[in-house]
């Protein structure tokens, strides 16, 4: 497909050079190429294509089936992508277009992003070429939690301390794998989160629980019997793989696994970030705080993150209404403080 686009081999090209994650590579190249090839099946010079030619590609994307299933872009639609994936397949063609204008083949970006504009409604926010939905994240109720827990105690040692960690210290899959015997603190029961396996290149160190820690002791012990190396913390265990460095697809497949088992579907590998930091706001830490034990660069994306509990708005609700119900009896009861309020 590349080879049929000079120009979005060297784009791609770029961003390799530039050192991004590999990943990353591939979802671009992926996303780019879906987008190339619905130019060549539409008869469109993707160098030269215009507004009304992106539509057709979200339109497709719109009304695409879901290789999972049905899933919904609107309330009423029944099909195609996810808004995020959606969002997702249009960043490598935005980038695309913004590095032709850099080579001076293009004046303009017909994707466009949305922007900040002085003097528009709405505080200035211009939409994008497809409207973002922005969702709370998804966190297991009480009861759920106990299931998952109640399955999670059957699981090997590598397993329970990983899970355990994951909360403790709200790290990201990519964060939790990548852990090394040196990046830990026993002393003090801290654990290093290197810059290079963080999504935004922060470095932080961040404390787990006297608790997690007896599990840590008692998982070294194992990885001993596996590997005496120094190196990846987490060690496959499979004959396969046996004292390899565990692989992201092998975490994703256990905790995929509990999910299934406890009959909780939606928990998954991140949810137990989401949780502690929500957690943390319950417990009343503020929000700068909660950003930098999170490695969040902005204070924006922790706020998408955090949300608290119907019951905790209910609470919330509770006490306000309690002190406005208490004066209006006052004010009923006692025509002085009444009558003071008025003239007021």
């Amino acid at each position: 497909m590349f080879a049929r686009h000079e120009q979005a081999t060297a784009w791609l090209s770029v961003w390799t050079d530039l050192g991004r994650a590999p990943r990353t590579i591939d979802a671009y190249g992926r996303g780019l190429a879906e987008y190339l090839l619905m130019c060549e099946r539409e008869g469109i010079d993707p160098v030269a294509a215009n507004r009304a030619h992106i539509a057709v590609y979200v339109r497709e994307l719109t009304s695409r089936p879901h290789r999972r299933g049905g899933n919904v872009i609107s309330i009423d639609s029944g099909s195609g992508l996810a808004n995020a994936t959606i969002q997702q397949r249009l960043v490598p063609v935005r980038l695309f277009y913004d590095f032709l204008m850099e080579e001076g083949l293009r004046e303009s970006n017909p994707v466009g992003r949305g922007r900040y504009t002085p003097g528009r409604r709405a505080g200035g926010q211009q939409r994008g070429l497809v409207p973002r939905l922005t969702k709370l994240p998804w966190i297991p109720g009480e009861q759920e939690w106990l299931h998952i827990l109640e399955v999670a105690r059957q699981e090997p040692i590598r397993n329970r301390v990983m899970l355990a960690l994951a909360y403790d210290a709200a790290l990201r899959r990519e964060e939790l794998c990548s852990l090394r015997t040196d990046d830990l603190d026993p002393a003090h029961r801290t654990l290093r989160v290197r810059a290079e396996t963080t999504k935004n290149r922060l470095e932080r160190v961040v404390p787990y629980s006297a608790s997690t820690g007896v599990l840590m002791s008692a998982y070294l012990a194992h990885r001993a019997t596996i590997s005496r190396a120094r190196g990846p913390l987490f060690l496959s265990e499979s004959r396969r793989n046996y004292a390899q460095p565990l692989s992201l697809w092998t975490w994703s497949k256990v905790v995929r696994r509990i999910a299934v088992t406890a009959d909780v579907p939606r928990f998954s590998t991140h949810t137990t970030r989401h949780l502690c930091l929500t957690d943390l706001a319950r417990m009343g830490w503020e929000l700068h705080m909660i950003a930098s034990f999170a490695g969040h660069r902005h204070t924006d994306s922790t706020l998408q993150y955090i949300h608290l509990s119907g019951r905790d708005l209910a609470d919330k609700l509770a006490r306000g209404m309690e002190h406005i119900h208490a004066w209006r009896i006052q004010a009923l009861t006692s025509p002085n403080a009444a009558s003071a309020e008025v003239s007021r």
